[in-house]
């Protein structure tokens, strides 16, 4: 078996001119300094109509730079390789994405969880840009290092509820607040990835209710 390298692995595809990141640059830690927000945001808008349409392999940064009406230059430069570019998207969306609940109820705050996961991963964009990414994490580590980023940080964004449900007595004290979040998504993503099996408001309430309870039993204490 092949083995997986910074610079991807067979059925990745390069994304053109800078595509073996021989710069060294880490993904999404080259930002575009002095160019302006509105650069910044079209040429990541770009990337995720790319990725929604062809893919991680599909994924040119020559492409990104037509599309977003900037210098090619200018998108080689700051983002260097593919890997990098959607480290930066998923960075960006990580930032823009929906605050935490904060109902007062720990069953409330993670249904509405599960519901935005839902709405997320069945939006006809978004849905396919996760899926383009999660499908080249699998065959690149840069990219699947920027995708486990991206999710520690919506996570930790969400733990604050389970950390309220804890003080408010709702939860065992001792609840792992990342491993509630995530029993939350999982079965979600299962059913994107695996089962194919339908991804709707009755699934997500299930899926809540089903880590609720595993965490008023305690399954999640540390």
């Amino acid at each position: 078996m092949t083995s997986v390298s910074d610079s991807g692995a067979p059925g990745c595809g390069s994304g053109g001119p800078g595509g073996d990141g021989s710069d060294g640059s880490e993904p999404g830690t080259v930002r575009p300094g002095g160019r302006t927000a509105r650069v910044r945001e079209a040429v990541l808008r770009a990337a995720g109509d790319a990725l929604a349409e062809h893919g991680f392999d599909g994924l040119d940064l020559a492409d990104v730079a037509r599309r977003a009406e900037v210098g090619k230059t200018t998108v080689y430069r700051r983002w260097s390789h593919p890997a990098g570019l959607v480290a930066d998207l998923l960075s960006d969306m990580a930032e823009q994405s929906v605050p935490r609940a904060d109902t007062g109820s720990v069953a409330e705050d993670l249904r509405a969880n599960a519901r935005l996961v839902v709405s997320t991963l069945t939006d006809a964009r978004q849905g396919a840009v996760f899926a383009a990414v999660i499908a080249a994490a699998t065959c690149d580590l840069r990219t699947a290092e920027a995708l486990h980023r991206f999710y520690a940080v919506r996570i930790g964004e969400w733990s604050g509820c389970v950390e309220a449900a804890v003080e408010r007595g709702e939860l065992p004290a001792g609840t792992d607040p990342g491993e509630v979040v995530a029993a939350v998504s999982a079965p979600l993503y299962y059913r994107l990835l695996a089962s194919g099996a339908p991804l709707d408001e009755a699934a997500a309430d299930r899926a809540a209710e089903a880590a609720v309870a595993a965490a008023r039993a305690g399954v999640f204490v540390r």
